[in-house]
């Protein structure tokens, strides 16, 4: 008896206007039809008295049925009734949105006579299910696994459910893929032998509602990303919106009728403007045509391609922003990009080709792939190197992911002590010992941010533990480490463990709960207020050195040596003078660097008179200043607060002889 074969898995394209799914079959990927015939099917669901319609269908009778036709799922997926572009959404969608239980967006449909509430994703689901079905079909088999792509900038928790869409539709996820590296793939497989060592590659990935930039480095079968930008709310549909809005005016203007609040009228619109867009691609001049669009009136129009660009030109600036900051973030310049390839639907459009050709300086765009097969393809070439399928090329793939933004902790001073910096290849794990900063410090407090700002509070709180119970000793003796250690999924587990006793704690956090807007307005605010977080560590550098010159003064009075060179007087007086200087450093953290500095000079003028040492301390007042205060902390934390110092003045020969002498 012949063994049962065990279906092959799958990848699929899981589009915001259409997916695509995809098999390794023959050798070869193979990109499968629908029922129709056609490579790409409508994420499209339409509910009606008597049925519900998937793909096809479902989109052919959206003129008819606008408020039970469901698109755009995959643009709520994963958020919040109260999220900017939700509630943007409800103003352009023909369907019903409103809040459901966890405060998630959910669709009113009216289904066999019934109001029913869907999530989006249970709407996914049916287009995942529908996708499988296609596989099912083509392959004769039950499809079991898939790999799925989303966007780059896809926080988690639209991955998450994601995975739970799949989860309904019956699949399970070997590997959620980020949408351009899917692509990346995808040409490495159509240009084979045309590759020959080490390529960098920019995928420009704008679909119908994502947009993706991923640089991408590919050397034989590893894939390495070197920074990824985007928008998981840009693409074809914002360009469709906004022709509708045109035409909605127009028609105001000309039949002094408002058409704004008719979903009917809005739907047949719609199709007329994304009809139109496709055809602007090829000629400068179409028309738009829809009979009796609202209280028997036909509309009539025309627009020229010149139109739809102003229409859209700041999306398109918008992308070339994001094209530019990835480049940038990677630190490459023009001429290392050895090819420019394009992916998604929308980069057929000629101004978005035009604008990218001029930032690369006239260099030819590479349009081999089929910008809407090429993410399937790559999944499906992935699904099979996971199950152990595919040629040699396959088996032998590697992909290595980056983080969006920076992880760190707060430290000392209210700064962000960064363990891992943006666009750092994951999986990671980076270790630091930090020092206790007080006397008899029993416990440590581990707060983890994410982002760019200098500051802790200007971050993304993501999360805090206390490590306890420490051993009593001086400030700087006692030590601990942290180690933050992110997995290839991007879960990120911290933990902090102090070694003598070998007391120990930790967190799990997940370093994708961060929207793009989040991402965007911290790396804009960094820019913007790059002085500022300048003058603020400058500030928290004097304070700590002001700080450690006190505690030095506090330490020396304890000294036999120093005590009986003093009167009684000048020992009380200079006893009041370390207590007052530790007061001011309490009410005055937040003065400025220069008023620290003159506090300090004013502390070694009274002690070099009254303890008349001189250059036994000038060496704090010499310390230099670092360029970042994490330097000062990595000294900290490779010896400890007291060698820290015994290393600062052991640079100064005569200052360790004058010491002696004293």
């Amino acid at each position: 008896m012949a063994p049962i074969r065990e279906p092959p898995a799958i990848g699929i394209d899981l589009g915001t206007t259409y997916s695509c799914v995809a098999v390794w079959q023959h050798n070869r990927v193979e990109i499968i039809p629908n029922e129709q015939g056609n490579r790409t099917t409508p994420s499209f669901v339409a509910f009606t008295d008597t049925d519900c319609m998937l793909g096809n269908a479902a989109k052919n009778q959206v003129a008819m049925n606008p408020t039970n036709t469901i698109f755009d799922a995959k643009r709520l997926i994963g958020r919040k009734f109260y999220d900017v572009t939700v509630q943007e959404d409800m103003k352009v969608c023909p369907f019903r949105i409103v809040q459901g239980e966890y405060g998630k967006p959910m669709i009113v449909v009216n289904y066999k006579g019934v109001q029913k509430l869907f999530t989006a994703e249970e709407i996914s689901a049916m287009v995942l299910r529908k996708m499988k079905e296609v596989a099912n079909t083509y392959l004769n088999a039950n499809v079991k696994s898939a790999v799925i792509t989303v966007p780059a900038y896809f926080d988690d928790l639209q991955r998450q459910a994601t995975k739970d869409a799949a989860a309904l539709a019956g699949l399970n996820v070997l590997r959620l893929m980020n949408e351009p590296t899917a692509a990346s793939i995808a040409y490495r497989l159509d240009k084979k032998a045309g590759i020959r060592g080490e390529t960098n590659v920019l995928v420009f990935d704008l679909g119908g509602g994502t947009f993706d930039v991923s640089l991408v480095t590919i050397n034989k079968g590893r894939f390495e990303i070197k920074a990824v930008g985007g928008d998981t709310h840009l693409g074809g549909e914002d360009f469709d919106n906004r022709m509708v809005e045109y035409f909605v005016g127009e028609f105001n203007r000309k039949e002094r009728k408002d058409i704004s609040r008719n979903p009917r009228a809005l739907a047949r619109l719609r199709v007329a403007c994304e009809r139109a867009k496709r055809i602007l691609s090829s000629t400068p001049l179409t028309s738009i045509e829809v009979d009796c669009l609202y209280d028997g009136v036909d509309f009539s129009s025309k627009i020229t391609r010149a139109k739809f660009e102003e229409l859209n030109m700041d999306f398109f600036n918008k992308c070339m922003e994001t094209v530019q900051m990835c480049m940038e973030d990677a630190k490459w310049v023009k001429s290392m990009v050895s090819e420019v390839v394009l992916v998604g639907g929308s980069t057929r459009i000629p101004k978005v080709q035009q604008m990218l050709q001029d930032f690369f300086n006239g260099k030819e765009l590479c349009k081999t792939i089929n910008p809407d097969e090429a993410v399937a393809y790559g999944a499906a070439a992935l699904a099979a190197n996971l199950s152990g399928k595919g040629s040699q090329m396959i088996k032998k793939l590697t992909l290595v992911d980056v983080l969006p933004l920076s992880l760190g902790y707060k430290a000392f001073g209210e700064v962000m002590a960064v363990m891992i910096p943006k666009n750092t290849p994951i999986p990671v794990t980076i270790e630091h010992v930090v020092c206790s900063v007080f006397d008899n410090q029993t416990s440590f407090q581990i707060t983890v941010y994410q982002g760019e700002r200098s500051r802790p509070t200007d971050n993304i709180f993501l999360g805090e533990f206390v490590l306890s119970n420490l051993p009593l000793a001086p400030r700087g003796a006692t030590k601990a480490t942290i180690r933050f250690d992110i997995d290839a999924d991007g879960i990120m587990n911290v933990s902090a463990e102090e070694p003598t006793t070998g007391q120990g704690n930790n967190i799990t956090i997940n370093k994708r709960r961060l929207t793009k807007d989040e991402i965007e307005r911290m790396l804009e605010d960094a820019r913007r207020y790059k002085v500022e977080d300048q003058e603020y560590e400058k500030k928290v550098d004097a304070f700590i050195v002001l700080e450690y010159y006190v505690y030095l003064m506090k330490t020396k009075l304890r000294d036999e040596n120093i005590r009986k060179m003093l009167s009684n007087e000048d020992f009380l007086m200079m006893v009041d003078v370390v207590t007052n200087a530790m007061q001011w450093l309490h009410v005055n953290k937040l003065a400025e660097a220069s008023e620290i500095e003159d506090k300090k000079k004013e502390l070694e003028y009274v002690w070099n008179s009254v303890v008349g040492l001189g250059q036994s301390t000038a060496s704090l007042y010499q310390m230099p200043r670092f360029s970042h205060i994490t330097e000062f902390w990595e000294l900290l934390r490779l010896a400890g607060a007291f060698a820290c110092i015994a290393m600062l003045l052991a640079r100064e020969k005569h200052v360790v002889d004058a010491l002696h002498r004293a």
